[in-house]
């Protein structure tokens, strides 16, 4: 929420409103949109990446006591179970480490050329790891299915990884579709960028479909998709780091812009932020797709503890459950990702629209800001951003946690049971949907900027802008937050599910805890409103008088901006 409220406000009164360029420092909310690329690419994506990385080894955890406790020697085998995940863990650590050493470009290189470097790197770590996790299972004396799942895992993750990058790099066609599509105004960049990122969901959900599959029919337990979910997300630093390249690489063609250095500062700059997009993406494929294996690996924790067994079929999830309560369940889980998705966007856009009156209330009250003379409020748009975000994350965060703890405890967990498991499908679909649909809408915008369809300031480019600003909180926000809504609500089921077992002596609880949100949720959105009313009324306001003293004869020039009425009062003093 945070970045994005700087980075949609910074582009709608900057870029679109006074044509001014990207990171440019007469922009007030600059520096607020400079921050908030690290806040939500570095800090938010690497919490949400170890949040997976450490679910999926707690489900390996769970999952390995549980499915190990029938081995002739079970304290044995439940111990080698759990100390796996572990193992694998630190394995990646190195592996990451070398893997670093080989990303290696040359000058002047391209987006194909540079995105084949950090592609080196990957593959890299990769092979390093298959190493270290054949000798770890040798070392344990596990079965060499486990390894498989690994591989699996592994193999999963770096095919998500190409298909992020066919669909949102521009090197390949589908983004530059979205550019091709400005040439007939915004409405085609917005309608080609969906498409783009409805059609890039089918790949990844092949993927991991085939992934669970394959890892069931190898070890014929859910300890397999666990291990494949650690598998996946072994090389973490690796993929961290090109997570946090984008940022840097951003921040970096911020500098360069509002320094005012060389022209070719920036392109070079901007050539690393466009590929910085692909490999955001990258590293949100990777979290989305672990966020469901640990997503199914915790449902199936969550049936056992709860004395149910899971149906394959893909018809009955949860078999203890009277017929048609798995399916309402089911119906409601569907909704959850769309309901979270619609209040993350909202907040984008109630926390954006109070940077916008603030930068627009800059330009008007601040004489010189435009002509350079005049230093912006920048710690005034940083203050609003940190401010509305943490105003505006309430609501999604009851979203996530307050539907499996009502339904569980009001309904029983036969309906919360077919909930999670449709709640985890449609989340990873829309969650792909939405990061690569984004990604694909800024790199077109950044492939015009390369100087194709008239280059910067033409009317392609203006097109593409507002795709790019669409699709800032598809790619940032609503897309990637979807796999915390994934990972909580299974914890909740997970954690609860004695709680969940003996509903009926707590039914109460649940239309307690209903009411509560009904009350709640109101009061503190009228709350939000208020706040936000009140920066609207600070930009409508009649600007402050401008009082001077002077000995000797003054010419002042005032030019009204926005239509305003401009009064001078002059004292004798």
């Amino acid at each position: 929420i945070y970045t994005k409220a700087a980075d949609v406000g910074a582009d709608l009164v900057g870029k679109v409103e006074n044509d001014i360029p990207e990171d440019d420092a007469r922009n007030p909310a600059t520096i607020a949109d400079n921050v908030g690329d690290n806040v939500g690419d570095v800090a938010g994506m690497g919490a949400d990446i170890f949040g997976s990385f450490a679910g999926s080894i707690i489900a390996c955890c769970l999952l390995g006591y549980t499915e190990f406790a029938v081995d002739p020697n079970p304290l044995l085998a439940q111990q080698k179970a759990i100390a796996l995940p572990y193992w694998i863990s630190a394995s990646g650590i190195f592996a990451s480490a070398i893997g670093l050493f080989f990303v290696r470009t040359k000058e002047k290189a391209n987006q194909r050329e540079v995105l084949h470097a950090v592609n080196h790197g990957l593959l890299v770590a990769m092979v390093i790891q298959i190493g270290c996790m054949a000798g770890i299972i040798a070392i344990l004396d596990l079965s060499w299915k486990l390894f498989g799942c690994i591989i699996i895992g592994l193999a999963a993750g770096r095919a998500t990884g190409f298909s992020a990058e066919y669909f949102t790099s521009h090197a390949f066609k589908p983004t530059r579709s979205i550019a091709k599509a400005g040439l007939a105004g915004p409405a085609s960049v917005i309608i080609q960028g969906l498409s783009v990122g409805m059609i890039s969901s089918i790949p990844p959900t092949l993927i991991i479909a085939a992934t669970v599959l394959a890892v069931v029919n190898l070890v014929g337990g859910f300890y397999g998709i666990a291990l494949a979910s650690v598998g996946l997300l072994s090389n973490l630093g690796i993929t961290l780091a090109t997570d946090a390249f984008g940022p840097v690489a951003d921040n970096a063609g911020g500098i360069a812009e509002m320094a005012q250095m060389p022209a070719h500062v920036r392109e070079n700059t901007d050539v690393l932020d466009a590929l910085g997009n692909t490999t955001a993406a990258v590293g949100k494929g990777f979290a989305m797709g672990s966020a469901v294996l640990t997503g199914l690996s915790l449902l199936s924790s969550y049936v056992t503890r709860i004395g149910g067994s899971m149906a394959l079929n893909g018809i009955n999830i949860v078999q203890i459950s009277p017929p048609g309560y798995a399916m309402a369940g089911s119906l409601v889980g569907a909704m959850i990702p769309f309901a979270f998705g619609a209040v993350t966007m909202g907040a984008v856009a109630k926390a954006a629209r109070g940077v916008v009156y603030e930068v627009r209330r800059q330009f008007r009250d601040i004489p010189g800001i435009m002509d350079r003379t005049a230093r912006p409020d920048y710690a005034r748009c940083v203050e609003m951003v940190t401010h509305a975000s943490l105003m505006q994350m309430v609501i999604p965060s009851l979203v996530v946690i307050m539907p499996p703890l009502i339904i569980g405890i009001g309904l029983g967990p036969e309906i919360l049971g077919g909930m999670l498991a449709s709640s985890i499908v449609c989340s990873f679909v829309l969650g792909l949907m939405m990061s690569a649909a984004g990604g694909a809408w800024d790199n077109a915008k950044k492939y015009i900027e390369s100087g194709v369809y008239g280059g910067k300031r033409s009317d392609v480019h203006k097109a593409c802008v507002v795709g790019d600003t669409v699709g800032d909180p598809f790619k940032d926000t609503s897309g990637p937050s979807l796999n915390i809504l994934v990972k909580l609500s299974t914890y909740a089921g997970v954690v609860l599910a004695p709680i969940y077992r003996n509903q009926k002596d707590f039914w109460w609880v649940g239309i307690i805890l209903l009411v509560a949100m009904f009350v709640f949720v109101p009061f503190w959105q009228d709350r939000v409103n208020k706040s936000f009313k009140s920066k609207k009324a600070m930009f409508e306001s009649t600007p402050p008088a401008l009082e001077m003293t002077a000995k000797t004869p003054v010419a002042v020039t005032l030019s009204p901006a926005d239509h305003q009425d401009v009064k001078v009062q002059i004292h004798k003093d």
